[in-house]
């Protein structure tokens, strides 16, 4: 009996003390031959080496680094203090126009892009931003949004996209075949909450009747309260037809010679004063940056923003030139 209860506590003892002993001598091996490497912080991949021609306003054209130029187009393109998300999903749109460019020839025909923001892109050099009051830690944000991206651009059935972007829509974007009579499967209307803080989000013009005559370049009889017949609006809400003094214009044309933010506006004549209140600030047509910032705000990652904006499209990473 008491042989019996001795070997049986050896056999426990051994049972719990064996196993444990190969796990530590295990774990001593592993901890000998492992990476050291794996004691950093995990790294960022490598950048990938991309080049974009750039025109300047002296009509120069400059081969510079892809990510060193989208890190002055994010500082001028949208504020610095927007989320880093936002940032992120701006430097993939910025990215892919330029690669768009490059591929297609562009506006200019021989495929680089100009800083002027009603044609291309807008483009401030870090410098210039520390010269207009901003600090270096936005900056520094600023380039970890694009080297967070490098490479990555929007295709679409295998194309670069058409990656337009605007500041402020009002709550909704537009197709683009409202503002350029081209569609696109890819840039149609689609809700934008969220964006009722931002700076431009409405605005409101006055005109009296006289220099809303000579705004459109007509002259209109009786009272101006009977001038405004048919409106017919566009999916994201802006207007597509305005009938004035029995004359057909165009939301686009009339944003134009009204100099309106939008095309999402409307008219009202009070005391003889005619009263133009627009939502958004754009063409309205893919990303709206507002609406971008609104949506990281809320636990949007980059690719859902963009997937938002531009539905349909697919994020790839562009490893070469002709890529």
């Amino acid at each position: 009996m008491k042989k019996t209860w001795q070997e049986t506590l050896h056999a426990i003892w051994m049972g719990m003390a064996v196993p444990g002993l190969i796990l530590a001598i295990l774990v001593m091996f592993w901890e000998k031959d492992k990476p050291e490497s794996n004691t950093e912080p995990e790294t960022l991949a490598a950048p990938v080496s991309l080049s974009v021609l750039v025109r300047w306003p002296d009509e120069g054209v400059e081969q510079m680094d892809m990510d060193e130029y989208l890190t002055g187009v994010v500082l001028a393109e949208m504020p610095a203090f927007f989320e880093p998300e936002a940032l992120k999903a701006q430097a993939v749109a910025a990215r892919t126009y330029a690669r768009k460019a490059a591929v297609t020839g562009g506006k200019h025909g021989d495929g680089s892009v100009c800083t002027d923001y009603t044609c291309c892109q807008a483009y401030l050099s870090p410098e210039e931003y520390l010269e207009k009051g901003g600090i270096r830690d936005d900056i520094q944000k600023v380039r970890s949004a694009v080297l967070d991206t490098s490479g990555y651009v929007l295709t679409y059935n295998g194309e670069l996209i058409e990656a337009v972007y605007f500041s402020c829509s009002g709550g909704k974007t537009e197709d683009a075949a409202a503002v350029w009579g081209t569609d696109y499967p890819y840039l149609r209307s689609t809700d934008s909450p969220g964006e009722e803080g931002a700076a431009f989000y409405s605005d409101t013009k006055v005109f009296t009747p006289e220099e809303f005559e000579n705004a459109l370049g007509i002259v209109l009889s009786a009272e101006p309260a009977q001038w405004f017949g048919e409106v017919t609006r566009t999916a994201g809400d802006g207007v597509d037809t305005m009938e004035i003094g029995g004359l057909k214009f165009s939301g686009v044309e009339l944003r134009t010679a009204l100099g309106l933010r939008s095309t999402a506006f409307t008219i009202t004549v009070q005391e003889n004063m005619i009263q133009v209140e627009t939502l958004g600030y754009g063409h309205r047509v893919g990303m709206s940056q507002y609406g971008a910032d609104a949506m990281a705000a809320a636990g949007s990652d980059y690719q859902q923003i963009l997937s938002h904006y531009y539905p349909g499209t697919v994020l790839e990473k562009c490893l070469q030139e002709g890529g």
